[in-house]
């Protein structure tokens, strides 16, 4: 009965989320004394815009990155800064990492000066990780997490809990605050921190137990590589079958061929404005990220047991475009991959 009423608040919570206009900052000023102190680690391209929408919505940020010149910037706005994990997680009721591999999120919580550094005891009652990394490393982690105890209770928690909270959404989503998270873990730690993702997102989606939040994102991004892959191969035949990329485009928005990558983020450059392909690929989600992302796919279907012929083709597409020197450029530069009659090589 508890997990029913909580699944039915948690779907309220998501149709709540979508009320917020986008470009309208929320404030949460009621917070709960158990989200008042937010750590963040992580303030590349993605973690700044999140952590700047937390700092708008209210939250008390203290931040880390490995960069010095980005821990300055925040030093100006006013948030504390710290030199290491360790640190931040002293100073935080919840802590939030964006990191780029599992090998990074993995030394941030157990590595020296980690989050973990301090023992068996922990201030941060709640650990998210919004990196994108294998569902195992996810796992893992969580179980740890679930070793240890709190300094003080939070609330009603007395044991510290962590989600897998990866996001769906580019640098444009998370600077206009409107992401999609995927989250595993306690449903009822999600509930419980929904004013924190309702701050960066226009949705949370709860996708099951540690682990599975990773494991929604890798498939999420597996099918977006294979339908760009097939969009982009579909439009450069067909304008070598003499059939303009805009008709092609027409045709396949209303018709049964339409998904995001024809019509919200065309592969051809000029066709749509405001996308990578229309200056140069440059932004975006770069291609090098989502070889990293298809070769983790390629990974966790190896030990589920799973066929992947798609993912594999799609991994060595990807794999060939970043060893052509376009792994900086966004992942629809594919098209050029399938396309070579454009006005100008692909460069760097």
């Amino acid at each position: 009965m508890k997990f029913c009423r909580l699944r039915s608040l948690l779907s309220l919570a998501k149709c709540n989320s979508q009320t917020f206009p986008p470009t309208t900052p929320r404030t949460f000023s009621s917070t709960n004394h158990h989200l008042q102190n937010v750590g963040f680690i992580g303030l590349g391209n993605m973690g700044s815009r999140m952590a700047n929408n937390l700092i708008k919505a209210g939250f008390k940020l203290i931040v880390h990155d490995k960069n010095s010149d980005v821990l300055e910037m925040f030093s100006q706005m006013g948030v504390p800064t710290k030199k290491t994990p360790y640190e931040v997680s002293e100073a935080s009721d919840v802590v939030i990492t964006m990191l780029p591999s599992s090998a990074h999120v993995i030394d941030v919580y157990t590595g020296p000066n980690g989050l973990l550094h301090g023992g068996k005891l922990i201030r941060p009652w709640l650990l998210i990780d919004s990196s994108t990394i294998d569902p195992q490393t996810s796992r893992n982690l969580s179980a740890t997490i679930s070793n240890y105890i709190l300094k003080e209770k939070k609330g009603d928690w007395e044991m510290p809990v962590k989600l897998d909270a990866p996001v769906s959404g580019s640098i444009i989503a998370a600077e206009a605050g409107t992401l999609t998270f995927m989250v595993g873990g306690s449903e009822e730690a999600l509930l419980a921190a929904k004013s924190l993702f309702l701050s960066m997102g226009k949705s949370t989606i709860y996708c099951g137990g540690a682990g599975s939040g990773s494991a929604a994102k890798i498939c999420n991004n597996l099918a977006l590589a294979v339908s760009m892959l097939g969009i982009s191969e579909a439009l450069a035949l067909g304008q070598s079958l003499g059939v303009s990329a805009s008709s092609l485009t027409e045709i396949f928005n209303c018709s049964s061929a339409r998904c995001w990558s024809s019509d919200t983020y065309n592969p051809v450059p000029g066709l749509m404005e405001g996308v990578p392909s229309s200056r140069d690929y440059n932004g975006g989600f770069a291609s090098k990220l989502m070889a990293k992302d298809l070769n983790l796919a390629v990974e966790s279907a190896k030990l589920a047991g799973c066929k992947y012929p798609l993912t594999s083709q799609a991994q060595e597409i990807y794999t060939e475009l970043c060893n052509g020197g376009h792994d900086t450029k966004d992942f629809s530069c594919a098209f050029r991959h399938y396309y070579s009659g454009m006005d100008e090589p692909l460069d760097n």
